[in-house]
This record gives C-alpha cells, sequence and structure tokens, in this order.
C-alpha cells in the first residue's frame, strides 16, 4: 500500500513538474510573441488616424447631424426618391459585374489557351486599357456613344438604324462605359486561376468519358471558382462606388448612390445624409467580403469539412 502511495505521489510530482516545464517553455514564447507585437504599433497608429478615426467620424455624422437619431438611414429608405437611387446603384452594379464576367471569362480562357507569346500580347493589351487614365476612356467613350458619334454612324451606314440610337445619358451608356472599365478587373483573377489548372486534369476527365460540355461544367469551371468569385466580387463592390463614369455618361434619371453622395455635400451641405449614404456603401462592401470568405473552402471563415 506504502509502495503504491509512494508511485502515486512521485508521478503527480512528476506530471506538476512536466506542467510547470510547458508552462516556462511556453512562456518566452508567449513573451517573444508580445515583444515582437510592439512593432506593429506604428502601423497600428497609422491606421488608427487615417483610416479609422475619419470611419467613426463618418458614422457618427450619420447619426448625429442634424438631429441625433437613425432619421437618416430611415430617409435612404423610405424616401421614393432615394430608394431609387440605392435600386439604380445595385442593378447597375449587377448588370456590369454580369457583363464582365461574361466576356471576361472567354478572354481570360483565350489568354491563357494560345501560345506564350500571343497571350502575353493579349495580357499586355489589357493591362495597358486598364492603365490608361479612367478620364480619357471615359470621354472616349462619349464621343463613340453620342447621336454623332462613330457607332452611331457606322449603324447608320450599314443600315441598321435609322434614327441615331440615344446610348449616352442613360443607362446604356453608364453599363457599357462601366463594363468595359471593369473587364480587367475580373480577367486578370480570372487567367492566374486558369493558368495554374493542371491539364491534365481536365484529360482525366476526357478519359474518364466525359463529353466537352461535362467536361467544362464538371471539372473545369468549378476549378475557376476562386479566381471567378474573387473578380466577380471586386467588379461589383468597385462598381457600387463609382463616379467618374456614371455621372458622365449617366443622366438625373439614372443617379447612382456616389453620385447621390457628392449632391448632397456640394449642393446640399447634407452631411448627415450623405455620411450614412457611404456608410450604408461601407457596410454592404463588409458584408459581400464575410460572405466571400464563406464560400472560399480555404478561408479561415468558411465551413469546417
Amino acid at each position: 500500500m506504502k509502495v503504491a502511495i509512494n508511485a502515486l505521489q512521485s508521478a503527480t510530482g512528476a506530471s506538476g513538474t512536466g506542467a510547470q516545464g510547458a508552462a516556462m517553455s511556453l512562456s518566452p514564447t508567449l513573451r517573444q510573441r508580445w515583444r515582437g507585437s510592439r512593432n506593429l504599433l506604428p502601423a497600428l497608429l497609422f491606421l488608427g488616424l487615417f483610416f479609422f478615426a475619419p470611419l467613426v467620424g463618418l458614422l457618427l455624422r450619420g447619426v448625429l447631424e442634424p438631429v441625433p437619431g437613425l432619421g437618416n438611414y430611415e430617409q435612404l429608405f423610405a424616401n421614393s426618391a432615394y430608394a431609387r437611387v440605392l435600386f439604380n446603384t445595385f442593378s447597375v452594379a449587377g448588370l456590369v459585374t454580369l457583363i464582365s464576367v461574361l466576356l471576361g471569362f472567354p478572354l481570360a480562357w483565350a489568354i491563357t489557351l494560345v501560345p506564350r507569346g500571343w497571350g502575353r500580347w493579349l495580357l499586355n493589351i489589357v493591362l495597358l486599357s486598364m492603365w490608361t487614365s479612367l478620364l480619357a476612356r471615359t470621354y472616349s467613350w462619349l464621343v463613340l456613344l453620342q447621336a454623332s458619334g462613330v457607332i452611331n454612324k457606322a449603324l447608320m451606314a450599314v443600315g441598321i438604324i435609322d434614327a441615331p440610337l440615344e446610348m449616352v445619358h442613360n443607362l446604356t451608356g453608364v453599363v457599357i462605359g462601366m463594363s468595359y472599365i471593369m473587364i480587367p478587373f475580373i480577367v486578370l483573377p480570372l487567367q492566374a486561376t486558369m493558368q495554374a489548372i493542371d491539364p491534365m486534369v481536365l484529360q482525366a476527365g476526357s478519359i474518364c468519358g466525359a463529353s466537352p460540355w461535362t467536361n467544362f461544367f464538371k471539372v473545369f469551371l468549378p476549378l475557376c471558382r476562386s479566381g471567378l468569385f474573387s473578380g466577380a466580387l471586386m467588379v461589383f463592390v468597385m462598381s457600387l462606388g463609382y463616379y467618374v463614369t456614371p455621372a458622365l455618361l449617366g443622366g438625373a434619371q439614372n443617379m447612382m448612390l456616389p453620385e447621390f453622395i457628392v449632391q448632397q455635400v456640394q449642393s446640399f451641405l447634407n452631411w448627415g445624409l450623405a455620411s450614412a449614404a457611404a456608410a450604408l456603401l461601407i457596410v454592404i462592401t463588409l458584408v459581400l467580403f464575410y460572405f466571400y470568405l464563406k464560400l472560399q473552402p480555404e478561408s479561415p471563415v468558411g465551413n469546417a469539412r
């Protein structure tokens, strides 16, 4: 009996010593981590002063001006004119995203499939269009789409139309101009994703009896999902906050939220309503980004399998 008690005490003491040793071995690691975190202080101060402080001020203005409360947000959704602005913003962003995906996907696929030299040239053309001045590209579309522009003249010369089409200062011009600007932002992530796909995977699908369409929808398209989601999310979020192109190619009937914010600040000095609209854009962006992380299987926020 005494022998058993002594053995138990020695085992307990050994486990306690082991736990203390483990704690002592972990303590320096924790200290090192906290010591290393001091290097983040300049970055945290920079973000706090130039990002979080203005953001907090913006959010506070939306609930404090002109009177404290949620009246600005209620006005955004209750007023039919403001609700129309929100509808225009989401409808234009959705159309631009859809058109950018439909045009950008085959373009990225072509860049991936053609020989390396031709693919590099096509990619350089896409990059060159993205690096060109946004204002210059928007004015170019204004010249091309106007009633006396090249597109209307060409269509009338061929005999497709008898009178010029109204393609500026309306929804058509905004969607065309923004889709052209957004296509590179979906081509680049898609092309990188397609380039990383092993051709042997598609060949294995064909060997197993899959038809070309089945191979595309069941093998190739799921492998492009990460690039497709990231590119579509980028295009949609950027379209929500675009100002220059809708202001030049759109009209008063198709006003979007960025134009509405500028109008409220510059024309009416209504900082409270403008801040509420800007805060709404920020919240929408964060919600979309969260759902994107949830849909990504490799994301730490996604569902564990």
